[in-house]
């Protein structure tokens, strides 16, 4: 193994072990926390949608200003702290359930509460990385962050659906709490000194804002991509809302087999964080961003055939094919950014970015949890999938077609000259 690798390298070690850590929390919880709405707490398919929304609308409501405070603050000790109150809230979730005061509504306050963590977090985390180590790394520690991210998203569903099934859910919650306590621990340990944040020329707040807007907005490129990831979450969000209710009324499996076919159908994000290395390599970063989702998202069309029996299988096929697209486009799409972005504007680019891509997800899960009220959830989870299949249009139509590789060791690309991009 080469010296140079991001192996060797202390305080990048000791953020890959924060993000695991957090990241099996928090998809454990996000197995444990809709079973336990939908079987003790008897959630209908629009309070499923309510709890989906509440787990993502922060980015929504506060991810604009989010990231100029982000770029006011040392993305580090920013990071710790939103680690540490989310545990608090999940500790919360057994408490109550222990005490018999558990309700949808404290499940509901606590995602949304949640959300409001996890935008500064996801923010600050995707702003500090390039602080850490250079942007001639990025692909190399993204790629490593999202294999252990798809391994999270493999096991902890399982985990998760097999702890709901031998402890109860609540109890399961405290594994989410746990995770984000690890995460902070290891956070605090780094070494490197962060650079002071640049102060801004302009301490108002909407300008700061709108000088975001104006980098994304005004590259074409990062227009189609904010497009594409945009539809694929909104049709996700909706996907998410009724998706446990369909495996499990529709399907017909018990807590446990949802948590297992979860994991199963988790796993292309697993090979694709491996593979997608040496696959970006052979067919050009560039294609990667908009090849690989035109050739594998529509095989998320797979999943509304799952019925009892064999052709439960289509639930995992599907998702499977799906996750390894996705993985390899976002592995290449944030190493995109990240690359072409000034210091100075790094938060203020990830939060315009995650303001419409995941803000668009409580409007989906919304729009989901309405949609099987009417349709049901088969037909739910039909037009989900057919708008996951077609997300990939805005990249395919967009100057990324023309391109094969993206430089990734050029300098960061100053913000009045991305309009001509």
């Amino acid at each position: 193994m080469a010296r140079d690798s991001l192996y060797f390298h202390r305080d990048f070690r000791r953020l890959w072990v924060s993000d695991t850590t957090s990241q099996f929390g928090t998809f454990v919880g996000q197995t444990v926390l809709p079973i336990l709405a939908a079987t003790t707490l008897a959630a209908t398919p629009f309070e499923m949608g309510l709890l989906t929304a509440a787990e993502t609308a922060a980015f929504l409501l506060i991810g604009l200003p989010a990231g100029v405070w982000v770029d006011r603050m040392r993305r580090r000790q920013l990071m710790v702290r939103a680690d540490i109150t989310r545990a608090a809230l999940l500790f919360s979730v057994p408490i109550a359930w222990w005490a018999g005061w558990l309700t949808l509504t404290q499940l509901i306050v606590a995602g949304l509460l949640i959300g409001v963590c996890t935008v500064f977090f996801d923010i600050a985390y995707q702003s500090y990385l390039p602080s850490l180590i250079s942007r001639e790394r990025l692909v190399e520690g993204n790629s490593k962050l999202q294999a252990t991210q798809s391994v999270a998203q493999v096991a902890g569903p399982g985990i998760g659906g097999l702890l709901a099934q031998l402890a109860g859910a609540a109890n399961a919650a405290l594994v989410t709490g746990v995770g984000f306590v690890t995460s902070a621990l290891f956070l605090w340990r780094i070494k490197a000194v962060e650079p002071e944040p640049i102060p801004h020329e302009n301490p108002r707040l909407w300008p700061q804002i709108a000088e975001g807007l104006r980098f994304v907005f005004g590259n074409k490129n990062l227009r189609a991509i904010v497009g594409s990831t945009a539809t694929s979450n909104f049709a996700g969000g909706a996907f998410t809302a009724v998706q446990v209710l369909f495996l499990i009324h529709d399907v017909g499996l018990p807590p446990a087999a949802v948590g297992i076919m979860l994991t199963a159908s988790g796993a292309g994000g697993v090979l694709a964080a491996l593979a997608s290395g040496p696959l970006t390599r052979r067919i050009g970063q560039a294609r990667a961003i908009w090849l690989i989702p035109l050739v594998t998202w529509p095989a998320a069309l797979f999943v509304p055939f799952a019925e009892p029996g064999w052709r439960v299988g289509f639930a995992v096929l599907g998702p499977l094919i799906y996750s390894f697209g996705g993985i390899v486009y976002n592995i290449a799409q944030v190493s995109y950014r990240q690359a072409i972005c000034p210091d100075r504007l790094l938060g203020r680019m990830n939060a315009s970015v995650r303001f419409v891509v995941w803000g668009t997800i409580p409007l989906g899960g919304l729009t989901g949890g309405l949609l099987g009220e009417w349709l049901g959830l088969r037909g739910t989870i039909w037009a989900a999938c057919l708008l996951m299949s077609v997300a990939a249009l805005w990249v395919v139509c967009s100057p990324l077609r023309h391109l094969r590789d993206i430089p990734m060791h050029q300098e960061a690309i100053p913000a009045h000259q991305v309009s001509s991009s």
